[in-house]
């Protein structure tokens, strides 16, 4: 079976509509679209007399507004949010308010480790130092509705609080920013870490389900297939920032545009960020080092 990876980039899903992918899941995309989001943040309605709605989105009232009328006639048990991106959470105070339901999922924000990036290298997809949840799902945890039945994976990487669901029912994940059909994931320091996220990878290789939903784009279909080409495609990565520090190359503005050829400028900080993750990740397994001092984005990065 073949390890190339292939991205499926097509966008006939609009934002607003109420799409039925299965007889247990509606899908909702939220009008944010981005170099970072796709077409929109995916929510998704989990159930059909009481409900869980899977990552409400971003401060919309549009996207409310649809969220609201597509739960018109039915009970919202749980707002479940797979990790605290301002694209993800910041709706469920929002819709908490208007429905009464518990928010659950991920605990609040955190950093993977302290580290200071600087205020000109912050992402699109910020974090929600606001978010606090009802009640904070662990790694195995289960929540249960008329019908369905959610189970908490713990996916850190992305961010250091990422957290997937497995939908039982359908043999379905809902893997958030982890696993996306039309793109690589951002691994951005400091809440985001390359030996977590590859560790995550690995963990979905053993599981089972048939088709993932991500947080943005659509489904991942033959997922053990794609997770294992998505860790060959870092694999990769991570050998031609090798071999750039081994031609000579010291800093990641050298590093970036040799290994990210043809980048949209609109991404050159994200791809920054990204090949930090990897330096960080090799040093911290001795396969190279620092100049001086701790990995960050301005290190200079040497052979070991």
């Amino acid at each position: 079976m073949s390890d190339d990876l292939t991205f499926d980039r097509r966008s006939d899903a609009r934002a607003g509509e109420v799409v039925q992918v299965s007889p247990l899941i509606r899908r909702v995309i939220a009008p944010n679209p981005s170099p970072f989001t796709f077409t929109g943040t995916c929510s998704y309605i989990v159930g059909q007399s009481t409900v869980a709605v899977i990552d409400p989105g971003p401060e919309s009232d549009e996207h409310l507004s649809v969220l609201l009328a597509a739960l018109s006639r039915v009970t919202v048990s749980h707002i479940v949010v797979s990790h605290t991106h301002r694209d993800h959470s910041p709706g469920a105070r929002r819709l908490q308010a208007a429905t009464g339901a518990r928010i659950v999922g991920c605990g609040p924000h955190r950093a993977a480790r302290s580290l200071s990036l600087g205020e000109t290298n912050r992402l699109d997809a910020s974090s929600d130092m606001a978010y606090q949840p009802d009640a904070e799902m662990s790694d195995g945890d289960v929540i249960e509705g008329r019908g369905w039945t959610l189970e908490a994976v713990a996916t850190p990487g992305h961010t250091a609080n990422h957290l997937a669901f497995a939908l039982r029912e359908d043999n379905a994940l809902f893997s958030a920013d982890h696993v996306m059909a039309w793109s690589t994931s951002i691994v951005a320091p400091p809440d985001g870490a390359m030996a977590d996220y590859m560790a995550s990878l690995e963990r979905l290789r053993s599981r089972s389900e048939a088709v993932y939903w991500p947080g943005h784009g659509g489904p991942v279909r033959d997922p053990q297939r794609f997770v294992r080409a998505l860790a060959t495609h870092r694999r990769m990565r991570e050998a031609s920032i090798l071999a750039r520090i081994e031609a000579g190359d010291r800093l990641i503005g050298e590093i970036v545009p040799k290994v990210y050829e043809g980048l949209a400028p609109a991404l050159h900080g994200a791809a920054a960020l990204s090949t930090f993750a990897h330096l960080e990740d090799l040093v911290s397994r001795g396969l190279i080092r620092c100049a001086e001092g701790a990995p960050s984005l301005d290190a200079q990065y040497l052979p070991a």
